[in-house]
């Protein structure tokens, strides 16, 4: 099975944040992403507005060719907003002002009311709704029971055992988790899609795609960003639509 690879692209975003400037676009670098072969484009407005602007999914929304994904906050405001833009799927995910980064997924399990709610407001309104998660059976269960239509399955701690020590002890416990929690995913009639991401590079992607086979989708940012920096946006696109089909031409 062909894995969809959906560049996320907040971190063009970072570095113009970071002076100021009206460059590096990320619209334009979502266009070349898509250009490479990009499946799908994701962005992250988060609350505090440190990357991805408002503006930024306006207009991704009218240049995107393949799946707009929002991740954003099960907040009101955020709901508001992805009502009015209405992206292609919307993806709920945790998020703390303090943080660098998304560090694990949303409790779906212990905030069932406020995640429920924010779900059946986007739903409401026409929105297919996933939920960011950490592999678990008891939040893939709650994400159906919640309403969501999708998850995507949190990768960090797999990506950082994996940068720390390759493919050995942790990143082996790390890699279970996920595709323990994958198949129980797709298991569940009312989750129709399951989604991974998070801290993945073109080395450790492997693994996880030759375990995970219930895994359709990756949402790759950093990776994708960082090696631009190198050798341009496309030819990053590329290297890594390379490693997912070597990846899944050695899947049993």
């Amino acid at each position: 099975m062909t894995v969809e690879l959906h560049a996320n692209v907040d971190h063009v975003a970072t570095l113009r944040q970071a002076r100021g400037t009206p460059y590096p676009d990320p619209v334009h670098a979502a266009t070349l992403c898509e250009l490479a072969g990009a499946d799908g484009i994701t962005v992250h407005l988060r609350e505090d507005r440190r990357h991805i602007q408002r503006r930024d999914v306006e207009t991704l929304r009218h240049t995107v060719q393949g799946r707009l994904n929002l991740e954003m906050a099960a907040t009101s405001e955020m709901v508001d907003i992805a009502l009015a833009i209405r992206p292609d799927l919307v993806t709920l995910v945790p998020e703390r002002r303090e943080e660098q980064t998304t560090e694990g997924g949303l409790d779906v399990v212990g905030q069932q009311s406020l995640v429920r709610d924010a779900v059946h407001r986007l739903v409401r309104g026409g929105l297919p709704v996933s939920l960011f998660i950490d592999p678990s059976a008891d939040q893939v269960r709650a994400s159906a029971d919640v309403g969501a239509s999708a998850v995507e399955l949190h990768t960090g701690d797999y990506a950082n055992a994996f940068l720390a020590g390759g493919l050995e002890g942790e990143a082996q416990a790390e890699l279970r988790r996920i595709a323990d929690a994958s198949h129980i995913a797709a298991d569940i009639g009312a989750l129709k899609q399951v989604a991974a991401g998070h801290g993945l590079t073109r080395r450790s992607v492997g693994p996880l795609i030759q375990v995970a086979p219930s895994i359709e989708e990756l949402n790759i940012g950093h990776a994708l960003v960082a090696d631009a920096a190198l050798v341009g946006m496309e030819r990053a696109v590329r290297e890594f639509i390379a490693a997912l089909d070597r990846a899944a031409s050695r899947q049993s």
